[in-house]
């Protein structure tokens, strides 16, 4: 029996004095019964820069270095200030969609936006509409991609007492958006959100699905072919969610951090809390030794050199046996 495709996402965010570079490493596990899975490769569009740095020669470094698949995210390539006109957005991603092609490098994921005015869990219904529109807008222009999935963000910061509501709301979004997903041939996910406290401040509660009971409840009110995308950043423990989530985990992103800030550290480097040697719900999933990125001091290092290790080390880890996902979760 087949079982779905998901990718295990490697993330790292490092702060040269170009900016701040978030480097994520895709790993597709097709799972055959009695096969062993295949990690197939991937990074995400952060890794690249601006707009104008995704060129062909680009991705062509990136294949070299074993990338075989990239995550985009649609703020960067949908809401760029200086691209407003939609026949420009088109042209840009059917040249992106040729470069990615002619690379052979698959276009495996888009990350819609998100962020204060863009919140599908909005109780403020204008807000909510504008979002659910918005999110439509980058999905006609996802159509030209043809991304095999498309990652919501949840929510927001809340405001306090507001989380019931804010779930309903979700859930009336992603349940709008669902068929013109459908109409592109991608899937839904739902990542878990950030949120060790509950409260963040005198104003704010923290986003949604920021524990394994909020998660597993937003998941049962929603319908079932949408799937979860777990952030190993964004939690402590976060086998316990994958665990519980079950077959309906589509999407991981995976990095080392403690569950209480956005650090997105390497795996493996020991800056985080989380065990990589330890058995799993992805059972042998260790990844051994260090991972080394090396680029030119104080600038942002080229693409091959700054994949090539990572990918290294995630073949490293090819000895996968058993992705034991509880067959009972939600």
């Amino acid at each position: 029996m087949h079982r779905p495709d998901f990718f295990m996402i490697f993330t790292v965010m490092k702060l040269y004095r170009t900016g701040l570079l978030l480097l994520a490493v895709l790993c597709t596990i097709p799972v055959f019964a009695g096969q062993p899975p295949r990690l197939k490769v991937g990074s995400s569009s952060g890794i690249f820069g601006p707009v104008t740095n995704w060129t062909y020669e680009t991705f062509a470094e990136a294949k070299r270095a074993g990338i075989d698949a990239i995550e985009i995210s649609a703020s960067t390539l949908f809401l760029n200030k200086e691209m407003t006109d939609d026949r420009q957005i088109e042209a840009r991603c059917r040249q992106l969609k040729r470069d990615l092609k002619r690379a052979g490098i698959e276009i495996w994921s888009v990350h819609m936006p998100f962020g204060r005015e863009i919140d599908l869990s909005q109780t403020d219904e204008a807000v909510r509409q504008r979002s659910v529109e918005l999110h439509r807008r980058v999905l006609r222009f996802c159509k030209i991609l043809s991304p095999r999935i498309v990652l919501f963000h949840p929510s927001w910061y809340l405001g306090h007492g507001e989380r019931d509501a804010r779930i309903a709301q979700l859930v009336r979004s992603v349940g709008e958006l669902l068929p013109d997903a459908k109409k592109i041939g991608a899937r839904v996910v739902i990542e878990n959100m950030l949120g060790y406290e509950l409260v963040k401040d005198g104003n704010y509660e923290r986003p949604l699905g920021r524990t394994v009971e909020e998660v597993l409840h937003i998941m049962s009110l929603v319908p079932r072919e949408v799937d979860a995308a777990v952030d190993t950043n964004h939690i402590d423990n976060p086998e316990l969610l994958i665990s519980a989530l079950g077959r309906r985990v589509r999407t991981i992103h995976v990095s080392d951090g403690d569950g209480r800030s956005e650090c997105h550290e390497l795996p493996g480097q020991g800056r985080g809390d989380n065990d990589w040697t330890a058995e799993g719900p992805v059972r042998g999933c260790a990844l051994p030794g260090r991972l080394h990125v090396r680029g030119e001091e104080g600038g942002v290092p080229a693409v091959e050199g700054l994949l090539r290790p990572v990918v290294r080390t995630v073949r490293a880890v090819e000895a996968i046996r058993t992705v034991g996902l509880n067959e009972n979760a939600v």
